[in-house]
């Protein structure tokens, strides 16, 4: 049994609630244990990664989160950095299912997030352990 650190960027309740839950659904359907911890925002979610991995508690990590474009350009950089951030971290070998959200509108979130329509929280995880097997193969 994997333990799976979800790190989520809690902004938007009842969006993270979904993504939380289709996350834990799938890590606790394939027969591993979750954890989650919250971050202040997308940009935070790589650093808590970063230092929950130097504990080596963790198998694998799944990133969720909400951004939704605004009026300026913060979007693009919070987007940006976030993933940049992530795909390092995966670059080092880490297992990471990365399912933070970048729409431009609350109603594509809601599509996204919502386990019984898209469940991209629930795709995470899974791309989350798919990277955690992949890891073991190579061993």
């Amino acid at each position: 049994m994997a333990r799976i650190l979800i790190v989520e960027a809690r902004f938007y309740d009842h969006l993270n609630d979904m993504l939380i839950a289709g996350a834990r659904a799938a890590i606790e359907g394939a027969g591993h244990q979750a954890d989650v911890v919250t971050v202040p925002g997308a940009l935070e979610v790589p650093g808590a990664i970063a230092m929950a991995a130097e504990t080596g508690r963790y198998d694998g990590y799944v990133a969720l989160g909400v951004v939704i474009r605004g009026e300026t350009y913060h979007f693009e950089i919070v987007s940006n950095e976030s993933a940049r951030g992530i795909m390092a971290l995966t670059m080092d070998g880490l297992p990471i299912g990365n399912g933070i959200l970048t729409t431009e509108n609350e109603a594509q979130a809601i599509r996204r997030a919502d386990p019984a329509q898209l469940d991209k929280g629930g795709g995470a995880a899974e791309a989350a352990l798919a990277m955690l097997k992949l890891r073991e193969r190579f061993g």
